[in-house]
């Protein structure tokens, strides 16, 4: 009791002979368990060493009275309560609740925090106590939720045994929030702390409602400006199918005028500025479209392995008139490669390297060319234009910019152009390069990634052996559907110059009339206002003829969708206002089909 303090003394025996079925009342030696018992509770206070020293001098008679371990335990006690209170004023200023339990899961260290924050009485933590009592008494107040209690002690003070690290929070029935990080000692035992962290719960939650509001905010104000966008892109494609009908028609009247060969060279000449004008103000209508469909994601690149070169010479064989009526040749050097890319999405890009050389070029010539570089595929547009100045060139990708050059053929743009050739390039991760040097001429590329060979099949004697056609289209007999008879009688001139019949009709009715006259192809108009729209029509005219004629889906809506609906029933799609290359090209290429 001098060493560890009467009453504690007093209560460490009591316990110890109520578990050993002892009584304190009987006079009897102690034996070996009493003995092991009063040296772990020195050891408690004093240490192993200074009890084991205490009761090897009492009981093996050192000839250390008892004054002299008295005074021993005296002065390693005044170093020991020196510890002792440093660790306690530790203890007690700290903020968190702190308990230590020993290799028995008794308590042998706490602080005043610990007792408050669990609220246990006066009296109820001393030095011995069974952890085990604690987990109990609060269980019994439900701050260990619902379940067995008996399993809820054990559980936890199997953990503890064990030494297993832990972090762990529980909510308490007051709505209180405690962290508990719990460790295992070194020399056996178990330490752990108790943080209240409600009120950084509290801001955690209400942090995570800001955002959840924000993102709601931003998801709500995301649709709007999506829904917006959308309505722009529709109300844009709705107005473009009566905006480019005029334009259509006027291109088709000027072209026919234009291959008229009645006209004088004042005539024609006329001609050919009406069809400039034309243009251009179809190039503007298709760039306005082009990027208000990039700018809503409208489109969607449909990537495949194909062979470049193809769809450059389809380009020359497109542009080639145009150059040769402006006095400029149009060269192609283009070996067979096979790229990884979108071909309809490039087709657009190359078009318009090409619509701007032929733009501003006055003489000279414009030379398309393929360029293996390595795991690469170049696509490249020169001219022998005037070139750009170099402080000219980080601009012109910009939208609604353009360098003013000399001379344009007449057919100033807006700056569309290469911004949307910009746009399509990040969209398929194709590198866009560009030079130029004043007077010489520019060059514009695009650069793609190669794709392996196939390995074709051999084309056969007889294949090899068979005649080729010419690009004529005398006789051929093309059926025309369209609600305006503007285009029709447009359609009728411009053809009629090509020397190939028309048929023409207004209603699916009539056109349904007229594919009793074997036509080799049919052009439909998307927009009929009748009681099918021109995919249908054209699926209505294949199945009353009964046999598979070619046919071409004609439009201003250039949506993705509508172009994967014409492809996967077996027809082509052009857009309006039609181009009179592309129109021949596709006519030409049925013609040989024919043939």
């Amino acid at each position: 009791s001098r060493v560890v303090g009467e009453r504690h003394a007093r209560r460490a025996f009591f316990e110890q002979a109520q578990s050993m079925d002892r009584d304190l009342q009987a006079s009897a030696p102690a034996d070996r368990a009493w003995v092991q018992f009063t040296e772990r509770l020195l050891a408690a206070s004093i240490g192993a060493a200074s009890a084991r020293l205490l009761l090897t001098s009492l009981l093996r008679g050192s000839g250390m009275d008892l004054g002299e371990v008295v005074a021993v335990l005296d002065e390693a006690g005044q170093e020991l309560r020196f510890n002792r209170e440093i660790l306690s004023t530790t203890l007690e200023n700290i903020s968190a609740g702190v308990s230590v339990v020993d290799p028995e899961m008794r308590l042998t260290a706490w602080n005043r925090r610990y007792q408050q924050m669990f609220g246990y009485p006066d009296g109820m933590l001393y030095v011995g106590r069974p952890v085990a009592d604690l987990i109990r008494y609060n269980a019994e107040r439900g701050e260990l939720g619902e379940g067995d209690i008996e399993l809820q002690i054990n559980r936890r003070i199997g953990y503890m045994r064990a030494g297993s690290p832990h972090i762990f929070e529980r909510t308490r029935s007051d709505g209180k929030v405690i962290e508990m990080r719990g460790q295992a000692l070194p020399g056996g035992g178990y330490v752990t702390s108790y943080n209240d962290i409600t009120d950084y719960k509290h801001a955690e939650k209400a942090l995570l409602e800001a955002n959840e509001t924000l993102e709601q905010r931003v998801a709500e104000r995301s649709h709007e400006a999506e829904v917006a966008q959308q309505s722009k892109t529709r109300f844009l494609a709705a107005i473009s199918h009566d905006v480019l009908q005029p334009l259509n028609a006027a291109r088709l009247f000027a072209s026919a005028l234009r291959d008229s060969h009645h006209n004088n060279d004042e005539q024609r000449h006329l001609a050919e500025r009406v069809d400039a004008s034309l243009r251009a103000a179809e190039e503007l209508l298709d760039g306005l479209l082009d990027v208000s469909r990039l700018e809503a994601g409208g489109l969607h690149p449909v990537v495949g392995e194909f062979d470049v070169s193809l769809l450059m010479r389809e380009l020359a064989a497109q542009y080639s008139p145009v150059a040769a009526g402006r006095g400029l040749r149009l060269d192609l050097f283009a070996r067979p490669a096979w790229v990884r890319s979108d071909r309809r999405l490039l087709r657009r890009v190359l078009q318009n390297f090409l619509a701007n050389a032929l733009r501003y070029t006055r003489q000279g010539r414009i030379v398309m060319a393929v360029r293996h570089r390595g795991d690469s595929i170049e696509l490249q547009v020169w001219d022998t234009g005037p070139g750009i100045p170099e402080h000219h060139m980080q601009q012109i990708f910009d939208e609604f910019h353009r360098y003013q050059q000399p001379f344009d053929w007449g057919e100033q743009g807006l700056g569309l152009g290469l911004s949307i050739c910009q746009r399509i390039s990040r969209l398929l991760d194709h590198q866009l390069n560009a030079r130029s040097r004043v007077g010489s001429g520019s060059m514009f590329s695009i650069q793609l990634p190669r794709a392996p060979t196939p390995q074709l099949p051999a084309p056969t004697p007889a294949a090899a052996e068979r005649p080729q056609r010419t690009d004529s289209l005398a006789g051929m007999r093309v059926l025309c559907v369209d609600n305006d008879q503007e285009i029709l009688d447009g359609m009728r001139a411009l053809l009629g110059r090509w020397q190939v019949e028309v048929i023409t009709a207004s209603t699916v009715d009539q056109a349904l009339d007229q594919v009793q006259e074997a036509p080799d192809v049919m052009l439909v108009d998307y927009h009929l206002h009748d009681r099918l729209d021109g995919l249908d029509a054209l699926v209505a005219l294949r199945e009353k003829a009964g046999r598979d004629i070619p046919g071409a889906l004609l439009t201003a809506d250039g949506r993705d969708e509508l172009k994967r609906m014409a492809r996967e029933r077996g027809y082509r799609l052009l857009t309006k206002p039609i181009k009179p290359a592309s129109l021949r090209a596709f006519l030409t290429a049925h013609s040989r089909l024919a043939g």
